[in-house]
């Protein structure tokens, strides 16, 4: 039976950082992201459970700290309702802003709205956009009456977890369609920086992580063919032009797949044809599309109850 990954963020000098990746990679954990910055360093990685103690009394050691981060392999979509300043203020930012001090990648959505209102959604672009995601989080305003009456709308279709954020305080049963509602976080000229918006941060990535737990628990009850994290490690041996991609997080995790930043037409049929050390074809145990987003490349990994066999 495979370890157990836990997700934790490193942060510490970036002087002999690399004692810390070469010792994750022998206990059989991932680096899931790198970002440097001047003299210091963030690693976000996934580490086995039972390991977990000798990654951290080695960073204690480098003068790190090792936390925990609930979002990490997952992607998720900060959506409004347009690109508008009536709608895309700072609280949107600093919603992404905060899911990615958690270990999530994000990506804000901007609907065609507003000046747009006929086209909203068309084509379901939109939402098989948002679909590709594993969480959606919705920044909605502060008026009860459009949140409860008029937004739910934008949720139709939409087949992932539902998170909603608004000003007032609301059950999450009056917001038609959402999975949760979480209050106090409404239309601000500022950014969030006060303690109660701090708190009302807070409490939002503590909800999106029961969500995700929630997502994990499924997952685990039919396991997937591979994990998505050594996937990721056998394009980086296997396709190294991965590593001139200049985009942040070339290969984005997502619970029960990734999202690949090369373009499809150019590499999918090398994306297919990746090998295992079992003797399979990543084509043989995940379904590989184009990807919505910029015409990436997305891989969805099959459950073993599908495929018969997990690696």
């Amino acid at each position: 039976m495979a370890a157990v990954l836990e997700p934790y963020i490193y942060e510490g000098g970036i002087h002999k950082h690399t004692l810390i990746t070469e010792l994750l990679e022998d206990l059989g954990g991932y680096l899931i992201q790198k970002v440097p910055a001047a003299t210091e360093v963030t690693l976000i990685m996934l580490i086995p459970k039972d390991d977990v103690h000798l990654i951290e009394e080695l960073g204690t050691k480098m003068l790190g700290k090792l936390t925990k981060a609930p979002l990490t392999s997952t992607e998720i979509a900060v959506v409004s309702p347009t690109l508008a300043s009536h709608h895309l203020p700072h609280s949107a930012c600093d919603v992404a802003e905060h899911l990615r001090r958690d270990g999530a990648n994000t990506n804000m959505i901007g609907l065609a709205r507003g000046m747009g209102r006929r086209v909203s959604l068309s084509a379901d672009y939109e939402r098989k956009l948002i679909n590709e995601h594993d969480v959606a989080v919705f920044s909605f305003g502060t008026f009860r009456d459009c949140i409860i009456n008029k937004k739910p709308k934008l949720l139709e279709n939409i087949n992932i977890p539902i998170v909603v954020t608004g000003g007032p305080e609301l059950e999450t049963e009056e917001v038609a369609g959402a999975d949760v509602y979480v209050g106090n976080i409404g239309r601000v000229a500022h950014r969030l920086r006060k303690s109660d918006e701090i708190s009302a941060l807070d409490n939002l990535n503590e909800k999106v992580g029961e969500v995700v737990n929630k997502m994990r628990k499924d997952i685990s009850k039919d396991q997937l063919a591979v994990l998505p994290p050594r996937v990721m490690k056998e394009i980086h041996e296997q396709i190294p032009e991965i590593l001139d991609v200049l985009t942040p997080a070339p290969i984005t995790l997502q619970l029960d797949g990734l999202r690949v930043k090369l373009p499809f037409e150019e590499f999918h049929e090398r994306i297919e044809a990746l090998e295992f050390d079992e003797g399979l074809k990543l084509s043989e145990i995940a379904n590989i599309t184009p990807s919505k987003m910029k015409n990436y490349i997305l891989i969805k990994i099959k459950r073993e109850s599908e495929v018969g066999f997990a690696v």
